[in-house]
């Protein structure tokens, strides 16, 4: 069971360095790092995203009888992803880091802290993306054990389902990646 976690550990966070170095660092494009970060993050979720769907697919049209039926992948790929929600709180932690610097906001208006501190920034952080974080850690703390010990191998078909809901996501981080390319080459 540790095996795929750590793989998983290793993969999505080694793909986001790997591409924001390579979109940093390219002579063609030379990006600040906000927006590296950010692609980088976007590109990493399309991965997962489609890795997810994948599976989900595969998981899901191998089970003939929807209930009684496994695959070794859906649990496989269960113990994988959950590195990635990890992975992703901090991400996105990033991405509004970068994006609060690059517009110059303060945080605590009147506050003991100073404008733009890291308290500020968290703050604000999940303030505004309080579902998703709330989203990623249910995926881990709940959903991740119910699936490995509650399920007892069955509904592979179901969890391949669930899966195939990911497929949207790569879709919607092209198109945002996307706006940020024409806001970049304005």
């Amino acid at each position: 069971m540790l095996t795929p976690m750590v793989a998983g550990g290793v993969v999505f966070p080694g793909l986001f360095l790997l591409s924001k170095n390579t979109l940093q660092r390219l002579p063609q494009l030379r990006w600040e790092e906000a927006d590296a970060v950010i692609v980088s993050a976007r590109l990493v979720s399309s991965v997962q995203a489609v890795m997810a769907s994948t599976a989900g697919y595969i998981v899901s049209t191998s089970c003939k009888h929807i209930i009684d039926d496994q695959h070794w992948l859906s649990s496989a790929y269960t113990q994988f992803a959950v590195p990635y929600f990890i992975y992703d709180i901090y991400a996105m932690f990033l991405c509004h880091w970068h994006k609060h610097q690059v517009k110059g906001h303060g945080g605590d208006e009147g506050g003991a802290r100073a404008p733009g501190s890291i308290w500020a920034v968290a703050r604000g952080y999940l303030h505004k993306e309080f579902l998703m974080v709330l989203h990623h850690a249910v995926m881990v703390l709940v959903c991740f054990p119910l699936s490995v010990v509650w399920r007892q191998g069955k509904g592979d078909f179901f969890l391949g389902c669930l899966l195939m809901a990911e497929v949207s996501t790569p879709f919607v981080c092209l198109g945002k990646i996307l706006i940020q390319l024409f806001l970049l080459h304005r």
